[in-house]
């Protein structure tokens, strides 16, 4: 007899269907696992007979092979832990095989036979979902597990109460969804004194989407600018919210089953490997630009990270996902990410003042700069200087206007930008390209004859100009403009990087 419990794989954000199959035949007593597994799958032997051991159970001294079908797909993480026991168990005859028929299992084993979490939940239980089907997971992971609704949930927390539940002995709560966590605002534009024009700068971003690239000495206000981003955006989608939390769920983030309707906003240290900003390892995790999908990937001290991780970023910023290639495999990720960067204009930061700056200047900008790559800077949109505030703007009261009011502006223009791309794939500007781009950000004759003039003297790159237009038409739908005029490719053009600054 051969036992069949169905259970997932994970590749990137797909969860592709996998059979566990057990069989008992006569032979010497021997635990065999086939079918691709990796070192932690391979040790589920040794975690599934410490469990059915404390269950009082010993596995029959017979020829007991597992096969994991299919079997030429790779096979990773301990969430197979538990569908190898149910199994066996059911080869055993100790459980009805015809009960787990309906249903897809996933968790990790404890050595007393405690069913213990593992990332990923929310996607078996999203392709469960998708095929009719049920989830076992652990209890831990239930309220994660119903935020795919319509589909039976099994929450055990061990494999007896489990066992019990499917003899009909005792029942096992329905798991409840979990909570949707309200935004946490982080400093309010209230804070930041002086600055217009990268408050400016700031608001144009957010409601289009669009990069940002801040420089300026130290203790200009770079990072508190970038900090008070997230309270000027727009909360999440329903669907957007799920999208995000898919992507946590794998990396193993999602804390007792909470989505949250903030964007996400990373801030990795300049030290950040390749793997960690773009995802990889020994087994692939989504990196920090995945786990930023739909919010902010705030790079500070731009130049000190590693010229090749910076350089890693082009293709995510343009095609918004991120494949990690393996001999094996290839994981794609997704990342669609509103890139925000701060640097100093040069190593010691005071480029600008002769009192403070290095004996180098200007040449130490130059080769400061250079570390980043002219690629990445065409991807940015916009550019902007942040000069340092002086003690007597400081010493000013706070700016009447917060971010409750950019807030409301950026909404304004995002309900705009969301009804004119209804039934495409694009969310903002920034993804504005081909025939979108052609159809709405268009400018009016004075408009198109200065931005051919500053293309021509500023020597714009074919993706130069086309961000120039994204920008404008963000401009253009702050204003409540339905057309692009001159004063709005003006701005735009005002935003763009010419070459190192003093």
């Amino acid at each position: 007899m051969v036992a069949l419990v169905r259970t997932v794989a994970y590749l990137g954000l797909e969860a592709r269907g996998v059979e566990v199959q057990c069989q008992i035949a006569p032979g010497l007593p021997r635990f065999n696992l086939v079918g691709l597994p990796d070192k932690a799958v391979n040790e589920s032997r040794e975690r599934v007979n410490a469990a059915l051991a404390a269950m009082g159970l010993s596995l029959p001294p017979k020829r007991i092979t597992i096969n994991l079908s299919p079997a030429d797909l790779p096979k990773e993480g301990s969430h197979y832990d538990l569908p190898i026991a149910l199994a066996l168990l059911a080869a055993m005859g100790v459980t009805d095989a015809e009960q787990l028929a309906d249903f897809i299992a996933v968790g990790e084993l404890a050595l007393d036979g405690r069913v213990v979490p593992s990332p990923g939940v929310l996607l078996a239980a999203l392709h469960a979902s998708g095929a009719d089907l049920g989830l076992i997971c652990p209890a831990a992971q239930g309220s994660e597990a119903r935020w795919a609704s319509g589909i039976p949930v099994l929450a055990a927390p061990d494999l007896v109460s489990l066992l019990n539940h499917l003899k009909g002995v005792q029942t096992l709560p329905a798991p409840q969804p979990g909570e949707a966590e309200p935004p946490a605002r982080g400093p309010d534009l209230k804070q930041v004194k002086g600055q217009e024009t990268a408050k400016r700068a700031l608001e144009i971003a957010a409601a289009g989407g669009h990069n940002l690239l801040m420089s300026g000495p130290p203790g200009a206000g770079k990072s508190l600018l970038a900090s008070c981003l997230p309270g000027i955006l727009p909360e999440l989608t329903a669907a957007e919210a799920l999208e995000t939390s898919m992507v946590a769920s794998v990396a193993g983030l999602l804390e007792d089953g909470r989505i949250s309707r903030a964007r996400p906003f990373r801030a990795p240290h300049h030290s950040a490997s390749m793997a960690a900003l773009t995802g990889g390892g020994l087994k692939v995790k989504p990196g920090e630009v995945s786990l930023a999908h739909l919010g902010v990937l705030f790079l500070d001290e731009l130049p000190e990270f590693q010229r090749a991780v910076l350089d890693s970023l082009r293709q995510p910023l343009e095609t918004g996902e991120v494949t990690v290639a393996r001999a094996n495999a290839h994981v794609t990720f997704p990342a669609r990410v509103q890139l925000i960067a701060a640097m100093n204009p040069c190593r010691c930061g005071y480029l600008g003042d002769p009192a403070l700056a290095c004996s180098r200047a200007p040449r130490c900008a130059a080769d400061y700069q250079s570390k980043v790559s002219g690629p990445l800077l065409d991807r940015i949109d916009l550019h902007v200087e942040v000069d340092p505030v002086s003690a007597a703007d400081l010493a000013l009261p706070p700016p009447a206007e917060g971010s409750a009011e950019v807030a409301a502006r950026v909404a304004a223009a995002r309900a705009v930008q969301t009804a004119r791309l209804a039934g495409t794939s694009r969310r903002t500007n920034a993804e504005l390209d081909g025939d979108l781009l052609e159809a709405h950000a268009t400018p009016d004759e004075a408009g198109r004859k200065l931005l051919m003039q500053a293309a021509e003297a500023m020597r714009l790159s074919a993706r130069g100009y086309t961000r120039i237009l994204r920008v404008a038409r963000t401009i253009a739908d702050l204003a409540g403009s339905d057309g692009i005029g001159r004063i709005h490719v003006a701005e735009a053009l005002s935003y763009r990087r010419i070459g190192v600054r003093a």
